[in-house]
């Protein structure tokens, strides 16, 4: 302690403390003999731990940026964690994030303290303020504690259902550090990731695709239904998504679609290039003839879609995003659409040299196997003086592959001023350079040995040396046409020192021996005078020479043969020695052995000429973009892109059933225009060939149907026609109104007189009929003579019917979702609702609709508004501007003594995820008048107030409304066995329980349900008539979360449930049913 406390030394002997500078060093410019020596409570960072604890914020706020700092520049701040964690309450926003950044940083090694803040990290997750909800559940989830795991998955899911897509991401970051800690938790997470996936939210998508990739990669089925809103989003998801996003769409494309490059495709590059001949040509297309089963490629549409999508990200500032779009094209595109990659990555080359240096990496994979997509920009890969090596030797890999017969003589004179570098390694690569370029392009190779020999004349050893190397590889080529280099190089042999080039001369003299007899003999007695100094690998080759030697011209050479081996034999290197004797063994054996007959055949057998090709030759089993590939090294991790299938799977997996929200309303009121078109006036249908034109897909898909019900027309053929074709129009926008198969059934005329009946029934029947699509419906001349009376009516009456069957039953015409409108489950369910005496099928407990008062809140009072009164109430109604907003009536007053004009919304406050639909402006109201008018607000399935201005021409009033949670919800249809089947899934902390005693008036089927029908905007799912069991079902208005509402009476008293995965609005609902069910 003492040492330590002598290194933190102060200023003097006094009393004071100096004041820390935060970085746990000591201030050596000051006095060594200082205070800290004597002090013995002298401690490391007390004045940051003061600061921590006193009670100004600005202390606290400056002390924490000071220990941020100390943690940026890499110092150990750890001991610092009990003062830190204490200030995780703060009331100040600015301390607050500060030091959930310090804890997100030391949470993993102090474990114990952080566990006992995490009470405080779980309040904090409630927190109002998105950027605390976020920063909590990142300490939470950087605790790296098994025994926490069951709180991290709670707080995972609640914080899934966030309103902010910035929590929501959060926690998809979560998910991969909670499977690492607890991988048995693996089913849970995949259904949050499954919620995350579906997810339209940009900031969410790639976040989301990452936990994915992390947790279950396998899964693919999940990515099915969100592959269009992927491919849809990913322009506008941030630039690391985006990455994640394509390499994820990479592997799915390559096991969903088909290869592009079919039918020998794959081969056109190569045959451009190697000039194969016409004859070749014409076998492959009798082959093709031959095999008539063979379909022509159809790109699928979603293959197209995906390609589609991902082009403009080349156009990216990120140079990862438009590497990661160029693997995606080169893997999964058409060989002839490859080729929009270049000219981006072409521009990466101006970035930094690391970014350089992997793009190059990969342009070298290309350009081996098609080389014509980098042709055109050949100067961009020109060796610059001041790139480092490792840059010129990929740019020369580059070169080298693209050189062909027309660029060859421009490559060349290129590489021959980059021979005369001073970078030694850069030289050596440019001389295996132009041997590469000498054995592929034949034209070249007398061109490239000539200047090749020239350079062995260089004063660098270097050039010498890897000069005669590549020499020796060309001349295994055709040697019966260059005696006179190997004589040239055989002169050579004593002045080049570099024992590769020696070994490389010493092996061409010995493998072409016969075409220098007299040379040979006497380089191997140079070499045995200087066998002992020289290298390794040129000993080896000494040794071989002189059996080879001995074999051919054994008169001059035995005995100075025998001499090497000698030597040889007691040799430091047992390689050599081990040589030796198998040679001598071989050549000059003491007893004719059966290898001693095959030495010739063994040592001077005809050698494979070497095989000169490019470094990444082989890197294309690698994906691209990859740490393997760049490595040419599987990596840990890695996992290799799929194979093509042979066969297509099914693509309609993909297909996603989900209207738009906005033609919820529009679609009722347009179906019954479309019904009286089809039994209206003859004249029609010659609007309707013409547009059958423009629909032709529809009319082929639905000729399946026509065929089947052909056999029960009855009626004349000109109005069938005109049916068909009317009907055939109205299934291309909807396919779930009449199709043509209701319209050709044939129908008993009691049913025509039942129909025909219930057409004259109120408005609030009619517009239910219009929501069951019939079973039988053929169109009848009574029935034509109904729907032209009602083709008068207009879009605005069609609309108030709908209104009007909303506000009298307390129920919303519609179902909880777009996609219920209409299905034939909404319609077994809404034929309940009937107001007809005669009710089909048995009996049940569902109670009739009945009147709902809606209840009326004040939004203004008369006084503080000055003569202005607002009131507003919830209609229950489908709102006109969208179906996830609630639609609010208005009614405002005039009290005062002069009237008001210019009466509009003003300056809105929100909370993230809201929006308000302002009401038309009220140009004036008189004094004493009052008016109504609507507006609509998206809470965004929250509780939280809506702040907005009501504003005049000459004043302002700031008001809110806040949204009981009942009227959040909108009913949703659905059957007894569907509700106990989801209500069995939203089980554990998404299930509220309590227990009310009933009055003695609300005992009733009829009061209980009218209870739960005043709290909540649900609706009722039919049961049979003995069971005591009432059960309502919603969903909330913005997110479609499922709302089960479940009334239990036994005799005096109930028991509610209510199931939802939205936890805070589930508690508030079955609050609210137990105050009004406990009321008498």
């Amino acid at each position: 302690m003492t040492s330590n406390s002598f290194q933190l030394g102060g200023t003097g002997f006094g009393n004071d403390k100096p004041p820390s500078t935060g970085s746990g060093e000591g201030d050596f410019s000051n006095d060594p003999a200082s205070n800290s020596f004597f002090n013995e409570n002298f401690k490391r960072h007390e004045d940051l731990k003061a600061m921590l604890d006193g009670n100004k914020d600005n202390l606290k706020l400056d002390a924490m940026k000071r220990i941020i700092g100390m943690v940026a520049k890499g110092k150990d701040a750890s001991d610092l964690f009990p003062a830190v964690v204490k200030n995780v309450v703060s009331k100040n926003l600015e301390v607050k994030k500060l030091v959930y950044v310090y804890l997100t940083r030391y949470a993993e090694e102090q474990q114990d303290l952080a566990l006992l803040s995490i009470s405080t990290f779980q309040r904090a997750l409630k927190d109002p303020n998105q950027l605390i909800r976020a920063s909590a559940l990142r300490v939470l989830s950087s605790i790296r504690v098994l025994m926490i795991s069951p709180i991290m998955m709670l707080a995972i899911k609640e914080a899934v259902m966030d309103m902010s897509p910035y929590v929501r991401k959060t926690a998809a970051h979560a998910i991969p550090k909670l499977y690492s800690l607890d991988p048995e938790s693996k089913e849970q997470l995949v259904e949050v990731i499954e919620k995350l996936l579906a997810d339209k939210t940009t900031l969410v998508a790639g976040s989301a695709i990452q936990a994915f990739e992390e947790v279950c990669p396998e899964r693919i089925d999940l990515i099915h239904k969100n592959f269009r809103k992927l491919c849809n989003l990913l322009v506008d998801v941030e630039e690391w998504g985006q990455v994640v996003i394509v390499g994820m769409m990479t592997r799915y494309a390559r096991t969903q679609f088909v290869s592009p490059n079919q039918d020998g495709t794959g081969e056109e590059s190569k045959n451009f290039y190697e000039s194969e001949e016409d004859e070749d040509e014409k076998k492959d297309e009798e082959d093709n003839e031959k095999d008539p089963k063979k379909k022509p490629y159809m790109m699928d549409p979603d293959h197209r879609l995906l390609l589609r999508q991902a082009k403009p990200l080349l156009n990216s500032r990120n140079a990862s995003v438009v590497m990661s779009v160029a693997q995606l094209y080169y893997h999964c595109a058409p060989r002839s659409e490859v080729g929009v990659v270049a000219k981006a990555l072409i521009r990466l080359l101006r970035g930094h040299k690391e970014v350089q240096y992997i793009v190059l990496s990969n342009i070298a994979t290309m350009t081996v196997a098609r080389k014509d997509m980098f042709e055109p920009f050949l100067k961009s890969f020109y060796v610059r003086s001041s790139d480092p090596t490792h840059i010129k030797l990929l740019k020369l890999e580059i070169l080298t592959s693209l050189a062909t017969e027309t660029n060859i003589s421009i490559i060349l004179r290129e590489l021959q001023t980059y021979v005369t570098s001073t970078d030694k390694e850069f030289a050596a690569a440019t001389i295996q350079a132009i041997g590469r370029c000498a054995s592929n392009i034949a034209e070249v190779t007398d061109t490239c040995l000539n200047g090749l020999v020239h350079l062995m004349s260089n004063r660098d050893e270097s050039v010498v040396a890897e000069s005669v190397v590549v020499i020796k590889k060309l001349l295994q080529m055709q040697s019966s046409e260059h005696k006179d280099i190997i004589t040239h190089m055989a002169k050579m042999a004593d002045q080049i020192t570099v024992p590769m080039a020696r070994a490389s001369i010493l092996w061409l003299i010995g493998e072409y021996s016969e075409r220098v007899p007299k040379i040979a003999p006497d380089v191997l007695r140079k070499m045995a005078k200087t066998f002992i100094n020289e290298e390794d690998i040129v000993k080896l080759q000494i040794l071989n020479l002189a059996a080879k030697l001995c074999i051919t011209n054994s008169k001059q050479t035995r005995l100075l043969c025998q001499y090497i081996f000698n030597l040889a034999k007691y040799d430091q290197n047992y390689d050599i020695r081990d040589r030796s004797r198998f040679l001598r063994q071989l050549i000059m054996p003491a007893e004719k052995g059966p290898l001693a007959k095959h030495a010739k055949k063994i040592l001077l057998a005809t050698k494979p000429a070497p095989l000169l090709q490019s470094k990444f030759e082989d890197r294309d089993v690698y994906q691209l973009g990859t740490l393997s590939h760049i490595l040419n090294n599987r990596a840990t991790g890695y996992k290799d892109l799929p194979e093509w299938p042979e066969e297509a799977p099914d693509a309609s997996v993909r297909n996603v059933e989900l209207p738009v929200p906005e033609v919820k309303g529009k679609t009722e009121r347009k179906k019954p225009t479309k019904e009286k078109g089809f039994y209206s006036e003859t004249e029609s249908s010659s609007e309707d060939e013409d547009s059958d034109e423009e629909s032709d897909d529809s009319e082929e898909e639905d000729e399946e149907e026509e065929s089947e019900e052909d056999s029960g027309e009855e009626s004349d053929s000109e109005e069938s026609e005109e049916s068909e074709e009317e009907s055939e129009e109205s299934d291309v926008p909807q396919k779930n109104i009449v199709t043509k198969k209701t319209a050709k059934v044939v129908k008993s005329e009691s049913e025509e007189e039942e129909e025909e009946s219930s057409e004259e029934e109120s408005s609030s029947e009619e517009s239910e009929e219009e929501k069951q699509p019939p079973p039988k419906a053929k169109p009848g001349k009574k029935k034509t003579t109904k729907a032209t009376e009602t083709a008068s009516q207009n879009n605005a009456d069609l609309l108030l019917d709908l209104d009007l069957f909303g506000s009298t039953n307390g129920v919303t015409s519609g179902g909880g979702t777009p996609g219920d409108i209409l299905t034939p489950s909404m319609a077994s369910a809404m034929s309940n609702l009937s107001i007809s005496s005669t009710q089909s099928g048995s009996p049940s407990n569902f109670v009739q609709p009945m009147n709902i008062a809606l209840k009326s809140y004040e939004l203004l009072n008369r006084m503080t508004g000055n003569g202005l009164g607002i009131t507003y109430k919830f209609t229950r109604t489908i709102s006109v501007f969208s179906p996830k907003m609630v639609s609010i009536e208005l009614t405002l007053t005039n009290h005062g003594d002069k009237p008001l004009s210019a009466i509009k919304i003003g300056k809105k406050t929100l909370q993230p995820g809201m929006e308000i639909q302002d009401f038309p402006e009220i140009a004036s109201l008189g004094t004493g008048a009052s008016t109504s008018v609507l507006m609509a607000i998206n809470f965004n399935d929250t509780t939280q107030p809506a702040k907005f201005a009501i504003c005049t021409l000459e004043q302002t009033f700031n008001v809110s409304i806040t949204a009981p949670v009942g009227e959040l919800l909108q009913p949703h249809t659905m059957g007894l066995q569907d509700f106990n089947q989801q209500q069995g899934k939203l089980k554990g902390m998404t299930e509220n329980t309590g227990k009310v005693k009933l009055p003695e008036n609300k005992t009733d089927s009829k009061s209980i349900v009218t209870s739960v029908i005043t709290v909540a905007n649900m609706l009722q799912v039919p049961s049979s008539e003995t069971d005591t069991v009432y059960r309502f079902a919603a969903k909330t208005m913005t997110e479609g979360v499922l709302v089960l509402v479940s009334v239990a009476v036994d005799g005096e008293s109930a028991n509610i449930t209510v199931n939802c995965e939205k936890m805070v609005i589930g508690t508030m609902l079955l609050k609210d049913l137990k105050s009004l069910l406990g009321q008498s």
